[in-house]
């Protein structure tokens, strides 16, 4: 999966390096949420709730290069955090209950692709699809992992023009990555400042 990513993104700079400097564009930051699981498949001892979901929180940024009035090219990078407490299940034949933890987790989301948009008025609604690599670090119990995977994202949002070259931006996307051999659908909202050029 790695190799494929690696292979993507070479493909696509070797074409835009070679294609027209774009007609414009715009840069992107703000605040971001997305679901998330820790410790997916190696949980660690004692015994956890598998697939420990989080509600993560972070920043996305992205840049769009405009090759055509209505389709761009963006690079979109994220980070995500989170964690919440664990009380693990009591241990035959004792019984005892383990001391209570929490579980941590880091994930970064590099991607890129085509980015569809229509201006109306002050609103500008997209829709895109990204492909990259995404990495996550668990960390918990006294045990940490972590792993890098092909990510993918599908969605959209809506630009609103608050004055020349500023607007203010929401998003969804849905990001599908496969962390420890077990896939995942997170979605991701998004919401932030735009700056035009």
């Amino acid at each position: 999966m790695r190799k494929i990513a690696a292979i993507g993104c070479a493909v696509l700079f070797s074409v835009l390096a070679q294609a027209q400097l774009p007609i414009g564009g715009n840069v992107f930051f703000g605040y971001s949420y997305s679901g998330g699981n820790a410790f997916t498949q190696n949980v660690p001892p004692p015994p956890t709730p598998a697939n420990g979901s989080l509600n993560m929180n972070g920043w996305e940024a992205s840049v769009e290069g405009k090759y055509l009035p209505w389709i761009g090219v963006v690079l979109d990078f994220d980070w995500h955090y989170g964690s919440r407490g664990v009380r693990p299940a009591c241990l035959p034949p004792a019984c005892t209950t383990p001391p209570s933890f929490h579980l941590n987790a880091s994930r970064h989301d590099l991607m890129f692709g085509p980015r569809a948009s229509v201006s109306i008025g002050k609103y500008t609604p997209f829709a895109q699809f990204l492909l990259g690599v995404a990495h996550q670090t668990d960390a918990g119990g006294g045990v940490s992992n972590s792993d890098t995977t092909l990510a993918t994202g599908i969605g959209g949002g809506l630009d609103y023009k608050l004055i020349k070259g500023v607007a203010a931006r929401v998003q969804i996307d849905s990001i599908h990555t496969h962390f420890f051999g077990v896939g995942q659908n997170d979605l991701r909202f998004s919401t932030g400042i735009l700056f035009r050029f």
